[in-house]
């Protein structure tokens, strides 16, 4: 017998997991994007390769589709700003990116210029999940950053580490 959860037992269980706050970019023929995501993680290290979720709905998924790239920012806690900016509090892509600093990677991928790491990354296999289009992300090139503490988000906040063991809001 099937178990049975619906979507609203799935995401209010999924709010309680800590994940690290990204803005993942684009570049490239069809235009520039971002979003904020929390959606990401490695799959290989051989080749080395990680994956994103990005709606199908979303007004961005054609636009990084039909770049094949893609980079991954991982944020710190002085980022909590631009999380919520480009979450979609700033629909206006150019304020978006105007609200930080930015170094173009040799693919011409934008990547935050105080990330803890960005990870450069072309797109091979897209697979459509449900509602979302998970995206796979051959990494070639690394980028390393801010040895800030990371930004978090779990039970529907950002979060910031405090000291081992505890966090605040």
């Amino acid at each position: 017998m099937e178990a049975q959860v619906s979507r609203l037992e799935f995401r209010d269980a999924m709010a309680r997991v800590c994940a690290p706050v990204n803005i993942v970019t684009t570049d490239g023929p069809a235009g520039r994007g971002g979003f904020t995501a929390t959606a990401m993680c490695s799959v290989s290290d051989d080749p080395p390769t990680l994956l994103i979720c990005m709606n199908e709905r979303s007004a961005q998924a054609g636009l990084f589709l039909a770049n094949r790239r893609f980079c991954v920012n991982v944020l710190t806690q002085a980022h909590m700003h631009l999380a919520a900016k480009f979450a979609g509090a700033i629909r206006d892509m150019a304020e978006r990116y105007g609200s930080a600093r930015w170094q173009t990677m040799p693919s011409g991928m934008p990547a935050l210029l105080d990330a803890i790491v960005s990870f450069d990354c072309e797109v091979g296999e897209v697979n459509r999940v449900g509602t979302h289009n998970v995206m796979f992300g051959r990494v070639v090139d690394i980028r390393h950053g801010s040895g800030e503490a990371a930004l978090l988000y779990v039970d529907r906040n950002y979060m910031q580490p405090t000291a081992l063991g505890s966090f605040g809001g």
